[in-house]
């Protein structure tokens, strides 16, 4: 079968790398959908079964940092766009191990830049109709002052037309054109990367777009992520522990308002253009858990407000950015994307697939998907 396009998509057995592929794969048939992942604690190729069948789709197990194989896969796929979404994401883990952040997120970055560059640059068309989209986290941006501790936040945000989001912890935002202040080891691997990214569109012409996106929730994410562990943590009434008063604040986007931005940006974004993408929607930790308490007791028919209790207060994490905030100007107005659920109806849906999918969360917590795909590929 002739495919118009050959897209890769790194880290899509992942939580924002599923409901990548997904969308790829259903929406545009005539292109093929290279689903490139190494399958670490974090890939799960169970969150792929409902396409894993389509012809359009194929899964490649590998390293991003292993140059030779992911240059080979280019050259005999005809490959002509990367979506790199794998990257080690937990700050924590970051803090316990620096190195395997550096490796996997600079290194890996490099690695398929490179082997994009020299695959392109060898064709007759050279970079005409291939793009490299680089993702990256509105961590590399730093921290904004908290201007307004109490917030003024309704008890759910509207869309982006609200006045009162724009007020409700500060009026700075994060915008393209500030200056990178990483103060994680996470953040400081994914800004190194995204200057790789800028630097081989600056040296050697590579077409490449970077987005900076705020945190996303939904379903299949992986439950060390607060709202899912927390999820899970309520049901079984385990504690939860939050770190500090719970008043760092973060700007939450619904993972498929954020795949739809990917897809968007990826044919329409300009060459060697930043894009910042958020849900127009902060929550300060303490209040989001309050949320979702209240959330999970009403749907499994308990009081709400019954596992309040729970909540446990544990020393702060070191170097713990207080508030970050997404500005999504420069997205909404060039390309006219905005999010499409208003908070109460994303967290809604994403408690519900949770407490819906015991049996898949269940899997993931116990590592049993992890042994079922690693056979799977020993016998291939």
């Amino acid at each position: 079968m002739n495919f118009k396009r050959t897209i890769i998509i790194t880290g899509g057995a992942g939580f924002i790398g599923n409901h990548v592929v997904r969308l790829f794969v259903n929406k545009y048939p005539e292109y093929k959908i290279i689903n490139l992942d190494k399958l670490t604690y974090a890939g799960n190729l169970a969150n792929l079964k409902d396409i894993e069948d389509k012809p359009n789709y194929k899964f490649v197990k590998a390293d991003i940092c292993d140059f030779e194989t992911i240059y080979k896969l280019m050259q005999d796929e005809h490959v002509d766009g990367i979506i790199h979404l794998a990257a080690e994401s937990h700050v924590d883990r970051s803090i316990k191990d620096p190195f395997t952040f550096a490796q996997t997120n600079v290194m890996g970055t490099l690695s398929l830049l490179q082997a994009a560059k020299l695959y392109w640059e060898s064709l007759p068309e050279k970079w005409e109709g291939k793009r490299f989209y680089h993702i990256s986290t509105d961590e590399v941006y730093g921290a904004l002052e908290l201007t307004d501790p109490e917030g003024i936040m309704p008890p759910f945000s509207t869309k982006a037309s609200s006045s009162k989001h724009h007020l409700a912890y500060g009026s700075k935002f994060f915008t393209e054109d500030l200056k990178y202040q990483p103060h994680s080891p996470y953040s400081a691997a994914k800004a190194s990367s995204d200057h790789f990214v800028r630097a081989f569109h600056d040296t050697y012409g590579l077409p490449t777009v970077v987005t900076n996106c705020s945190n996303n929730y939904g379903p299949y994410q992986f439950p060390e992520k607060l709202i899912p562990l927390f999820i899970n943590n309520i049901r079984h009434r385990k504690p939860l522990p939050v770190y500090g008063k719970g008043e760092n604040v973060r700007d939450w986007l619904y993972v498929e308002d954020h795949a739809r931005a990917i897809d968007l940006i990826f044919h329409e974004g300009k060459i060697a253009e930043t894009y910042n993408i958020g849900g127009f929607n902060e929550w300060k930790n303490i209040d989001l858990i309050k949320v979702l308490i209240n959330t999970v007791d009403r749907l499994l028919g308990r009081p709400e407000g019954a596992d309040m209790d729970l909540i446990t207060y544990v020393t702060d994490r070191a170097g713990h950015d207080l508030r970050y905030a997404i500005d999504s100007t420069k997205l909404q107005k060039e390309l006219g994307w905005e999010p499409s659920l208003q908070f109460e109806e994303g967290i809604e849906k994403t408690v519900r697939w949770y407490l819906d999918n015991q049996e898949w969360m269940d899997n993931v917590t116990s590592g049993d998907y992890q042994k079922y795909y690693d056979d799977m590929y020993k016998n291939r």
